[in-house]
């Protein structure tokens, strides 16, 4: 697409703001959301997590586009973000490893963004006011219908979004012949998450988000891992009373952002809205046990209450951001389970976390 061929788009927020830029992606109308990620690389990696369903993601890097878009960066079968926020969109992709474009990518894929649009200026408005809906639109202008649209678009707060992304039936990943069983329950499952236990020995067993504790035990696991996922996990009582189930067997567990949420409510802590989340690849969290610093990948919007995971008999807080001082990450006392807020699993990202994945399997033998 030749610059010059470009669409108008428009951009509304709930709390009046109005942008004008050009349209990318699928001409059409989306809400959703806001939320930034201030990543300078990986950009299919984070469209295609299932954790930014039902968000417009503004992307803070000034290029978007530039080295196209690749099958092997996936991290789900396909786009899951609710629409594209960029600066400057690039039609051009320059590796020479069969990449395509990205303006094709969305097209096949009816994503709707806007580009040309001033981000600095509305990442900082979101990091101000706090996360708040939007509207893009590349084909319908009057401010008045946008409004009403957008006042129909449900807050993140309170909804539950994991069964949208999971998994209908239960499969597979890895080698049947590796000698450790994992089962997990799929709240959004991240690909890099499955290829990072199976790197280790695991073969697993991805399990829809409402599997009951019977269905997963069936399979006999050496252990059970908890996904990462969309939404607030306060709207999900089931999964907490199946992760009361899962914790009675006294197998290892191992959750991962939402999975980590789930866990500490079933150990019952609380969790909370934040003004405005953290996503990025270059967030500062403090392993409290080995007092080594990590800089990790996160994407979340909801956060566990430090206050009582501190006060709690029941979990030790293992890590702690270095930002704000939320909850990175717990162990449950006297039962091998734990859990972090972050993601270790990050492709592309920093490495520094990965020796979770090694430490589940460990506690396993």
């Amino acid at each position: 697409m030749k610059y010059s061929d470009r669409k108008k788009a428009v951009l509304m927020l709930s709390d009046g703001s109005f942008f004008e830029g050009h349209s990318i992606g699928k001409v059409g109308t989306t809400t959703g959301e806001m939320c930034f990620n201030t990543g300078m690389t990986g950009y299919q990696e984070i469209f295609t997590d299932p954790s930014y369903t039902g968000q417009i993601l503004i992307a803070t890097h000034t290029h978007i586009g530039n080295y196209g878009v690749h099958t092997d960066d996936q991290e789900s079968a396909g786009v899951k973000i609710a629409g594209l926020v960029v600066k400057n969109f690039s039609t051009i992709a320059s590796r020479s490893d069969g990449s395509g474009e990205l303006q094709g990518f969305l097209e096949s894929q009816s994503l709707v963004g806007i580009c040309d649009i001033d981000t600095r200026a509305l990442v900082r408005q979101i990091r101000s006011m706090g996360a708040m809906n939007g509207i893009i639109s590349s084909e319908i202008f009057d401010q008045d219908i946008l409004r009403s649209m957008l006042a129909a678009c449900p807050d993140m707060e309170g909804l539950e979004l994991a069964t949208q992304v999971s998994t209908d039936v239960a499969y597979t990943f890895g080698s049947s012949d590796a000698p450790l069983k994992i089962a997990a329950l799929d709240f959004g499952i991240k690909t890099n998450i499955l290829r990072s236990l199976a790197a280790r020995g695991c073969f697993v067993k991805v399990f829809p988000a409402r599997s009951s504790f019977a269905e997963m035990q069936s399979f006999a696991p050496n252990g059970f891992f908890l996904s990462n996922g969309p939404g607030d996990p306060a709207a999900m009582d089931w999964a907490v009373a199946t992760v009361r189930e899962l914790l009675e067997t006294g197998k290892p567990i191992f959750g991962i952002c939402l999975g980590h949420q789930i866990l500490c409510r079933a150990m019952g802590l609380s969790t909370f809205k934040m003004h405005h989340g953290h996503r990025g690849i270059n967030h500062p969290v403090k392993n409290l046990l080995t007092g080594r610093s990590e800089i990790t990948s996160q994407n979340h919007g909801f956060a566990v209450e430090l206050a009582g995971a501190q006060a709690s008999s029941l979990v030790e807080v293992t890590h702690i951001n270095l930002n704000d001082g939320t909850v990175e990450g717990i162990q449950v006392v006297g039962k091998p389970a734990f859990s972090v807020q972050y993601h270790p699993e990050s492709s592309p990202g920093p490495h520094d976390s990965r020796y979770l994945f090694d430490q589940f399997v460990s506690m396993i033998k």
